[in-house]
Formats: structure tokens, sequence, C-alpha cells
């Protein structure tokens, strides 16, 4: 059984796993981006 062609022709693996794909990728952008936000945050950008 050819893991690769059975990937590419179920539609069930293929949008399960391009769902998961997306939600990790979201997951990652938004962890580097905070932590970025994080780093870069001055003192006068504070509100009270």
């Amino acid at each position: 059984m050819n893991l690769w062609h059975e990937f590419l022709n179920d539609p069930v693996i293929f949008i399960s796993f391009s769902g998961l794909a997306i939600v990790i990728g979201l997951c990652l952008f938004y962890a580097v981006y905070f932590i970025y936000k994080i780093d870069h945050d001055t003192p006068d950008s504070k509100q009270h």
C-alpha cells in the first residue's frame, strides 16, 4: 500500500490533514507573534 497515493486519493484523509496543518500553522504563527510582541514591548506603549 502506497501511503502517498492513499493520502492524495482519499478526500477524508486529505481534508483532515490539510485542516490539521492549517490549525498547527495558525498556532505557530500566533505563538511567534505573541513572543515577538512581548520582546518588543516598550514602557511607553502601555495604557493605564
